[in-house]
């Protein structure tokens, strides 16, 4: 009977500490002051921000002192629709407007207080050995190439259509070049850092992430094809507190660190475009 108890006891000691199921959900920040009396604060942030995200997690409790930031990393999709689902949050970041406005209709961010704070763009990302002699982006038209995408409800999954929709319109790349490539998808995953994964562990011969992932894999760990302006898309990342939180007043303020000078440059520092570039 002890031994029982003493399992369930466990089972909810782990239960405490990583917020939600979906895949990419990450622990609560180490470094943070979480004490016996912490407020702790969940953030829901799309999987593109998890590097820059557990810094500035890290940094805000060093100011806010008793308090535990908790996040949950995954596809904006799949925090959007766990938020409908009744998920505990205090804040929610997107990686684009779409799955913001997801958030929206269930009725738990109010209109108006989503704001814009941090922009990123494409590229194409390569193993670094490239086996496949991938070096342009014809090249991703290759027969035979192994290509992964983002699932289309992926922010990055969707932007990644829309450049081959621009492609394919601009002509230049010859016809029939979206379709080629759409031939060579081998997956579409669930979220841009499976993509990155795939790729760098030479799962794939070519992927497409946003250039603040390529900057977080390290040097020289994988190769870059970039995609220029005229087929590149300026994702725009907003920010909202959910207006249900228990703790709405520090959940507006970690909204306003990210959106401070610090919580910007942090982001620059992790490959972003800060809002206002």
């Amino acid at each position: 009977m002890r031994k029982q108890v003493y399992r369930l006891f466990l089972l909810a000691v782990a239960s405490l500490a990583v917020v939600g199921c979906a895949p990419g959900v990450a622990p609560a920040q180490p470094e943070s002051a979480a004490g016996s009396g912490a407020t702790t604060l969940t953030v829901f942030a799309a999987a593109s921000l998890t590097d820059a995200f557990k810094e500035i997690g890290a940094e805000f409790v060093l100011a806010q002192p008793g308090t535990e930031v908790v996040f949950n990393f995954a596809g904006s999709n799949q925090l959007a629709t766990q938020i409908g689902e009744g998920a505990p949050a205090d804040v929610f970041a997107s990686a684009n407007g779409t799955q913001m406005n997801v958030a929206l209709e269930t009725g738990r961010i109010l209109s108006g207080t989503q704001q814009t704070f941090v922009r990123n763009r494409l590229v194409v990302v390569t193993p670094v050995d490239n086996p496949a002699g991938l070096a342009t982006l014809q090249d991703l038209a290759t027969p035979g190439a192994k290509i992964v995408f983002a699932a289309k409800e992926v922010p990055v999954g969707a932007y990644s259509l829309d450049f081959l929709d621009k492609v394919e319109a601009d002509g230049s790349l010859g016809a029939g070049f979206k379709d080629a490539v759409i031939a060579n998808v081998v997956s579409y995953e669930e979220n841009v850092r499976v993509v990155l994964t795939k790729v760098t562990l030479g799962e794939a011969d070519a992927g497409i992430v946003y250039t603040s992932d390529a900057a977080a894999s390290g040097e020289g760990k994988i190769g870059q094809i970039e995609i220029p302006d005229p087929f590149n898309t300026i994702a725009n990342y907003p920010i909202a507190p959910l207006s249900d939180s228990p703790n709405l007043d520090l959940a507006q303020q970690f909204v306003a660190y990210v959106l401070a000078p610090g919580g910007q440059q942090i982001l620059e520092k992790y490959g972003f475009i800060p809002f206002g570039q």
